[in-house]
């Protein structure tokens, strides 16, 4: 049924326990950068964060208020939607143990809600291996709940490979794909956009548009280095015109990197409980990264800057506690300012 190679499988839950930092570690990018001086006079805010789910939760989060604040900033918030919306889960055992999500349509209003984040400023790409976990009704639901909510979606095939979008003066294109699925291949055809080469794309897919934005669901999960064919990947889209890239799946923060005048952030981690409620702490740290693109003649829809601003999901009962790195205390937030150094270097 899904498309996972065996070795995969089953280094699943060794590197759940114990995420790895082995793989290439060379070429990457500071985690902060101002790329255009002088900065320009006009420019947008995109912020982006991880995968949301509710598979951890019950309650909606508590949000500090710096991470609320950070994303009040953004002109526009895009995100991965990784549970389906849906009021009743049909796969129910499995839900019950945390192997197919699923959140409600109120869990997720009130999780935006405790964020900060208005639904008219808001984008979440469908386009992950989870979105069919409570079937196709489920994914018709989750399509219908969003709507409902004015949560504009991204990485549903029937709108075609790249969706263009008004962010206050500019038109971005994005482009969300998984290369995951948890289900058969004709399940997910027609329905989850899984076109992942601008070569393969309509001719016309990103006319109109200043800045085409990849959002992928790709690589393996709780490795903070890429493998060498998610790096192929990136500089294949960077050649054929992708200017800015921001990555799902991993479940941990994976570095940046610039390729040539693209920038490519590989992981964010989890914005809210994608995995369990106890889950060790490397993958309790999550980013979110904030990206200015110029809106300047001359220079319009290029990266004027950007800044990952890493924060951690500590446990509260019920929910989670969303607060910023630099606030924790005593061991923990030495084990976590030394991960987030063993990542992307000093300085973050």
């Amino acid at each position: 049924m899904s498309n996972y190679p065996l070795s995969y499988k089953l280094s699943w839950l060794p590197r759940f326990l114990k995420p790895s930092l082995s793989g290439d570690q060379q070429g990457f990018a500071p985690a902060a950068a101002a790329t255009m001086e002088p900065p320009p006079a006009r420019a947008v805010r995109l912020a982006f964060v991880g995968d949301i789910s509710a598979v951890a939760n019950r309650s909606a989060p508590h949000c500090d208020p710096l991470i609320v604040a950070l994303l009040a900033s953004a002109d526009l918030v895009v995100g991965n939607c990784e549970s389906p919306v849906v009021e009743r889960p049909s796969a129910a055992m499995g839900t019950k143990l945390g192997t197919h999500h699923a959140m409600t349509e109120r869990f997720l209003a009130e999780a935006l809600a405790a964020a900060g984040i208005s639904h008219e400023k808001l984008v979440l790409s469908l386009a992950n291996n989870h979105v069919l976990d409570q079937g196709v009704e489920g994914f018709d639901e989750t399509v219908a709940a969003l709507d409902r909510l004015g949560i504009r979606s991204i990485g549903i095939a029937a709108d075609g490979p790249v969706q263009r979008l008004a962010v206050g003066p500019l038109t971005i294109g994005f482009a969300a794909f998984t290369l995951w699925r948890n289900a058969g291949a004709a399940v997910f055809a027609g329905r989850v956009s899984m076109q992942g080469d601008p070569t393969k794309w309509p001719r016309d897919a990103a006319d109109g548009a200043d800045l085409i934005c990849a959002v992928p669901h790709w690589d393996w999960e709780f490795r903070h280095f890429p493998q060498a064919a998610t790096r192929a990947l990136a500089r294949h889209l960077a050649a054929q015109g992708v200017g800015l890239i921001a990555g799902h799946h991993a479940h941990v923060v994976q570095p940046m990197e610039r390729i040539g005048k693209a920038l490519v952030a590989y992981g964010l981690g989890d914005f809210l409980g994608t995995a369990f409620a106890r889950q060790p702490w490397p993958g309790r740290i999550g980013g979110i990264l904030t990206v200015d693109i110029s809106a300047d003649v001359g220079t319009r829809g290029a990266v004027a800057a950007y800044r990952l601003h890493p924060f951690m999901r500590l446990r509260a009962g019920d929910h989670e506690r969303l607060v910023p790195v630099e606030v924790l205390e005593g061991a923990l937030g030495q084990k976590v300012v030394a991960r987030l150094d063993a990542v992307f270097g000093n300085g973050i």
